[in-house]
């Protein structure tokens, strides 16, 4: 697949990115998701829904406490808190998968990384909150450094770039150096494009067709695009109807070199992952033999 394997060191533990896929499943623990809002708001289901992802094969569970939504606005500490903090409490007994907490508030991930999540998953890319940085450095956690355009309030608001990929690239690259001069570690950093996030459905098509010009920051890529607008505006089709169009992002992500993918249908992703992962994966031989495969003659 033309990908060399990278490690990810979590809180002591080493994850082998690359030629393996990963999968971040999706627990919106809000009223107010663009796709599940209200959903999961009960931690209980919360956590009944978080288990069966990773049974269906999510590698990490990434509990989000406030949407990020266009046009959304922020929510107190305090309620994020008393919506993430009782599903992490209860799943981390109950799962060895890695868990995330996708917040912007050092409060909120601190409380979190003590309830035991492994990797703060920012989509401010440690701006918002001048103590994440260093909260994250203490706790040994992996963090998401994710790309956006303005706020979620105003981040969908004629979004312009003069260089999409150069200036998505170097945000990335200058952020990774903030990271890493506050403490942590180049192993324990992921970046991420921000598909959708102050970007039109041009841009995201675009960011998707070109995620290997991001491969050279040294760094795991994470994408998210499950669900998201720009499928709905291609395929004119609301949220729960978009999982045709996430597969079809998924396996292209792959083809373009991202190792993590955070997605909310996490069963079907994954065997189109997989099949994708074999494909690209097989390079024949000059006599027309793959890697162990039998060769299937049915017609």
């Amino acid at each position: 697949m033309g990908r060399n394997a990278r490690t990810l060191d979590i809180r002591g533990r080493r994850l082998i990115l690359g030629p393996t896929t990963r999968l971040m499943g999706i627990v919106n623990v809000t009223p107010d998701s663009f796709s599940d809002g209200g959903a999961f708001l009960d931690p209980e289901r919360a956590v009944e829904h978080a288990l069966a992802l990773a049974c269906e094969g999510a590698d990490i569970l990434d509990v989000g406490g406030e949407s990020t939504r266009p046009g959304s606005l922020p929510v107190p500490a305090d309620e994020e808190l008393a919506r993430v903090l009782p599903v992490i409490r209860k799943l981390r007994p109950r799962t060895g998968v890695l868990i995330s907490v996708d917040t912007t508030k050092s409060a909120v991930a601190r409380a979190a990384l003590d309830a035991g999540a492994d990797i703060v998953n920012d989509t401010s890319a440690l701006r918002d909150d001048p103590e994440m940085a260093a909260v994250v450095a203490r706790s040994g956690a992996a963090v998401v450094l994710m790309h956006m355009k303005g706020t979620p309030r105003t981040m969908q608001e004629a979004p312009h770039y003069d260089d999409l990929v150069g200036e998505i690239r170097s945000f990335l690259a200058a952020r990774c150096r903030a990271a890493e001069a506050a403490g942590i570690a180049a192993e324990r950093i992921i970046v991420d494009p921000g598909i959708g996030f102050g970007k039109t459905a041009e841009h995201n098509l675009a960011l998707i067709e070109r995620l290997d010009a991001f491969r050279d920051l040294g760094r795991p890529l994470c994408v998210g695009f499950s669900r998201k607008a720009f499928i709905g505006r291609v395929l004119g089709l609301p949220p729960g109807e978009r999982l045709e169009g996430t597969i079809a992002a998924a396996v292209l992500s792959v083809s373009r070199g991202a190792e993590i993918l955070r997605v909310h249908d996490v069963g079907p992703v994954a065997r189109a992952v997989r099949m994708a992962e074999a494909i690209l994966g097989a390079r024949p031989e000059p006599d027309g033999g793959g890697q162990g495969l039998k060769a299937d003659h049915a017609h």
